[in-house]
């Protein structure tokens, strides 16, 4: 008799992000009947970059249908710092505005790091500014980046309680790895940040419940870095150069899903993994700054 061959269960990103938003746009609806007015978010892109002008057109699309109201202020490249930054202030002021989020990567000559300081950290949607990453550390109110947050969902989702489990997170930036790492914790479980520098890395790995790859190389995680049955969320999205049968090229994940799936006890695609959940956590902390800003609970279920 043969061996049994098992595959990782599914994780479906994107019936979870569309469930998501269908719970946020019931909640802004009585949002928008108990204050007469919408959720607003802000979105400010800077510059003729592509795959940004892809992303707002999307972000614009998902805040309607959420029953969110999208002001959209596009930019030319030769934008000037002072004059981005006056843009700023005037939408941190601005009381129909309870969101900001300033496209990233901006143009050369543009500081990033000074354009998310100028946004009130309770605008920060985005979860970026370093006072939100300060509150996330010490356990305080504020807002996530809404990559790692959709991540824990989808754990959570999956796995319930993640007290006690052996997480690793392979990455370590302030966008993705370093939250990833503060929420795994404070949902109990143990948490190693791992890097291009961590010695034997497959080792590290091998041994987790949960591991959370986001590096940006395309199948660098192996089916034999995973333990049996580990619950792998892969963040990367890396696209491969063009085929003849994809002449836009292939996306990927940082995890090479063939060999993962053969190994791992549930795996999030890519595409239609982790992705979805972005925008919708940025609907959900939307909603949430709206309610805060109106002195009113967040709604249950977000």
């Amino acid at each position: 008799m043969g061996e049994t061959v098992t595959t990782a269960a599914r994780i479906d990103g994107k019936a979870f992000a569309e469930g998501l938003r269908a719970r946020i746009g019931a909640a802004a609806a009585a949002f928008t009947q108990a204050t007469a007015r919408r959720p607003g978010l802000a979105v400010v892109l800077v510059g003729d970059d592509a795959a940004s002008q892809v992303y707002v057109g999307a972000k614009a699309k998902a805040c309607e249908a959420a029953g969110i109201a999208s002001f959209e202020h596009r930019l030319p490249a030769t934008t000037s710092a002072a004059e981005l930054l006056t843009l700023v202030e005037r939408l941190n002021r601005d009381p129909e505005v309870d969101g900001i989020l300033v496209q990233l990567p901006l143009p050369q000559g543009l500081d990033e790091q000074a354009v998310i300081a100028a946004i009130d950290p309770d605008k920060d949607v985005d979860g970026f500014h370093v006072i939100n990453a300060g509150r996330l550390s010490v356990g305080q109110e504020g807002f996530v980046p809404c990559t790692p947050l959709g991540c824990l969902m989808l754990l959570q989702d999956h796995l319930g309680d993640l007290s006690g489990l052996d997480a690793v997170v392979i990455g370590r930036s302030n966008i993705v790895g370093k939250p990833m790492a503060q929420l795994l914790t404070d949902a109990n479980a143990t948490v190693t940040i791992a890097h291009s520098r961590t010695k034997n890395l497959p080792e590290v790995v091998r041994r987790a419940d949960i591991v959370v790859a986001a590096v940006g190389r395309p199948g660098m995680v192996r089916g034999d870095w995973i333990k049996p049955g580990a619950t792998v969320i892969d963040v990367g999205i890396n696209r491969l150069a063009p085929t003849e049968d994809k002449p836009k090229g292939r996306l990927v994940g940082d995890v090479h899903y063939g060999e993962a799936l053969a190994v791992a006890g549930a795996i999030t695609p890519v595409p239609g993994g982790v992705g979805p959940m972005t925008i919708a956590v940025l609907l959900r902390n939307t909603l949430v700054a709206a309610h805060r800003h109106a002195g009113l609970d967040a709604p249950e279920g977000i």
